[in-house]
């Protein structure tokens, strides 16, 4: 198993990021919907588990389109969907990510902090010292340069967007530095833990490695847009982003329903 933290410093509050987050998910789930794949939102309701309270999810990333070809035709039916089981309690949240097909060989857990600070506490997870020995920390900046040019989006560079609402932005090379100088601008910062496991050898440390890779990947464009995105979601209610995790449920049901139906029409 590789076990790496990731910690994702931003200049929003902690109580701005839990409406920011959701919103942002909301809207990344549109755009990777669409002909019978994307985001199937099977459960969204609120859980209990002793003292611990928050939003259960279950969701299903239909992938098809997201694999090479050649994999495509060898994988069983079934075989590329990822179900997903979230328990946001926030500011903790724990996901898990797990495949049918693979069943105990292959599992994703990221567990989350929301904390508000510049990224400086040590072993958050409270991890025993022989894993935190072993756990990477990885600090992301959403304001520099992508490792994967074609990633970029010009609308979503912290670099040149500045809030209308806010007066937040855009960000300049040491923004870090000026953040914790300037005591009235809200900060805060997202610690991810993720354990990456795949038991197939002789794959198990490379397929490891890679899901940290994209992991990390995921995390810097994910809160890239989720800061860029700020007027949109800057003022909104947890009562306004349940109404519109609702809405979006209906909208990718039916988007996938509605692609299906048009891919077999025009086969005809």
């Amino acid at each position: 198993m590789v076990v790496q933290e990731f910690r994702i410093v931003l200049p929003i509050s902690v109580e701005e990021y839990q409406v920011a987050q959701l919103y942002a998910v909301a809207e990344a789930s549109k755009g990777e919907t669409g002909g019978g794949e994307g985001v199937e939102v099977l459960t969204n309701e609120p859980y209990e588990n002793g003292e611990e309270k928050g939003q259960f999810t279950h969701k299903i990333y239909h992938l098809q389109s997201k694999v090479p070809g050649w994999l495509r035709v060898l994988a069983p039916k079934g075989s590329l969907e990822i179900h997903e089981e979230a328990w946001n309690a926030y500011p903790y949240c724990r996901t898990v990510l797990k495949s049918p097909y693979m069943k105990e060989r292959f599992s994703i857990e990221i567990i989350t902090w929301h904390k508000e600070d510049m990224g400086t506490i040590e072993n958050v997870h409270n991890l025993d010292p022989s894993e935190w020995k072993n756990c990477k920390v990885v600090d992301i900046d959403i304001a520099a340069d992508l490792e994967e040019p074609k990633d970029y989006k010009e609308d979503e560079d912290p670099t040149k967007f500045k809030s209308e609402k806010t007066q937040r932005g855009p960000l300049g090379p040491d923004w870090k530095k000026a953040l914790e100088k300037d005591p009235n601008t809200p900060h805060m910062c997202a610690y991810k833990l993720v354990k990456a496991e795949f038991k197939m050898f002789p794959l198990q440390g490379k397929v490891e490695s890679t899901i940290q890779r994209m992991e990390k990947r995921l995390f810097t464009n994910f809160h890239r847009k989720l800061f860029c995105s700020m007027d949109k979601w800057y003022g909104m209610t947890m009562e306004d982003i349940r109404k519109l995790e609702d809405e979006t449920k209906d909208e990718l049901d039916k988007m996938r329903a509605d692609d299906v139906v048009k891919g077999t029409t025009a086969d005809k």
